[in-house]
């Protein structure tokens, strides 16, 4: 029975609405409505004091009709078994929008990295990567950065790897993991691959709405990598950042805030309160400023009903994964609202990999200007597949989404059948 604010239910239920309008066949839908595999794994980690502490660790992988499985590894305190079913599955759905030859995967730690020494974090890493290793290969899963595992965390993830491979297929292990710091061959910062397609995403989108993206007022939700560099993307393209809101302290300026500015205070003081650029006001106060655009890069169901309830805005995008509760969609639909979702404003991080994954054999001197070239072309056409979706199955900008991606996935599965 489904239930509210499982995000593997909810996940499911759209994906299966989805199907149902594209057409595609029950044993397709009854193959998509549950994972290929999951893999739950506990490990003990010693502490800096000589004492250990139990994590437990999960792998899912949905589908790999399109390919090898990618999916992010995230270190949460709340993470569940069915956050990660369902993380997996919008894995899936966002590679097949952005037409990446890739599956979809999720994992990641129950564990809150906030919390832990460098060394701490570096054996938890380890520990985990070693637990579920059997499942990876760069032909067969493949991991990315997610909430809580930046750069550094996919550096040891990599030696990890490389120091439990046999020889012959050691060095092909950078293949296995993407988001890599530039000096072992990723790109670097996925922020910034990220803030490029949200601001791409928008100039194709706003059209629709009767609004430019150098003219609106944006505000914030989440000001760690990927808020700030999705800010900073805005604003370089004209957009007024009015308003942010980081852990419990929200910020507003008419006028716009300097987002340059407020990310070396950040990056100086480890928040955004004390700031003297804007006023701080209440979380209240900040869902209700007025804004055109807000955009969600913070934790998963960020977005409530209650919150919901309160937002004037005319687009939310939902950057990071699962922004937007069930229960806070029906709300901001029913007020007109326009929802920019996840596997639509999120997939460019998808591209960055597939990128990552290709070039680090074929050619190592691929860099940052043909990635932003890429991504600005990719991120374009996935959000004309989806506008067009919307046009053909009469739609909101979600479903339009899910069916868009569901298209391609029908297909791959009509062209290779079911074994045996």
């Amino acid at each position: 029975m489904p239930q509210a604010g499982n995000l593997f239910h909810e996940t499911a239920e759209r994906l299966l609405l989805a199907s149902e309008m594209v057409g595609l066949r029950h044993h397709q839908q009854i193959i998509l409505a549950q994972p290929k595999s999951e893999v739950m794994v506990q490990f003990p980690v010693e502490m800096d004091d000589g004492r250990h502490r139990l994590f437990k660790g999960y792998r899912v992988q949905h589908s790999n009709a399109l390919g090898p499985y990618l999916g992010g590894v995230r270190l949460a305190p709340r993470l569940a078994l069915d956050t990660v079913k369902g993380h997996a599955m919008l894995a899936t759905l966002r590679s097949a929008l952005v037409r990446v030859p890739f599956g979809g995967a999720f994992g990641g730690v129950k564990a809150n990295p906030r919390e832990l020494s460098r060394n701490e974090l570096m054996r938890l890493t380890r520990r985990y990567c070693s637990a579920i290793s059997h499942q990876l290969g760069p032909a067969y899963d493949i991991v990315s950065p997610e909430a809580g595992a930046g750069g550094q965390v996919m550096a040891w993830f990599f030696d990890t790897l490389a120091q439990t491979t046999p020889e012959p297929t050691r060095q092909d292990q950078s293949r296995t993991v993407m988001g890599k710091p530039s000096e072992l061959g990723g790109f670097g910062s996925r922020g910034r691959v990220i803030g490029l397609g949200v601001a791409t995403i928008l100039e194709e989108i706003l059209g629709d709405s009767m609004m430019e993206l150098g003219t609106a007022r944006v505000a914030v939700v989440g000001f760690g990598q990927i808020g700030t560099a999705v800010a900073k993307a805005l604003a370089m393209r004209g957009a007024r950042v009015t308003a942010v809101l980081a852990t419990g302290s929200a910020l507003y300026e008419p006028s716009g805030i300097d987002v340059m500015a407020l990310a070396q205070h950040r990056a100086a003081t480890g928040d955004i309160e004390g700031f003297t650029g804007a006023t701080t006001v209440l979380e209240r106060d900040f869902w209700s400023a007025p804004a055109e655009i807000v955009v969600l890069c913070a934790d998963d169901g960020c977005l409530d009903i209650a919150r919901a309830e309160l937002c004037r805005a005319r687009v939310v995008v939902e950057v990071g994964s699962a922004n937007i509760t069930a229960g806070a969609e029906e709300v901001l639909l029913r007020q007109g609202i326009e929802i920019v979702p996840d596997v639509l404003a999120g997939a460019s991080a998808d591209l960055a990999s597939a990128l990552e994954w290709r070039e680090a054999r074929l050619d190592p001197a691929f860099r940052k200007a043909d990635l932003d070239a890429h991504v600005r072309r990719q991120m374009k056409r996935a959000a004309r597949r989806v506008r067009v979706a919307r046009t053909r199955y009469e739609c909101d900008l979600r479903l339009a989404a899910l069916c868009a991606g569901l298209e391609r996935i029908g297909k791959i599965y009509d062209l290779r059948g079911v074994f045996p």
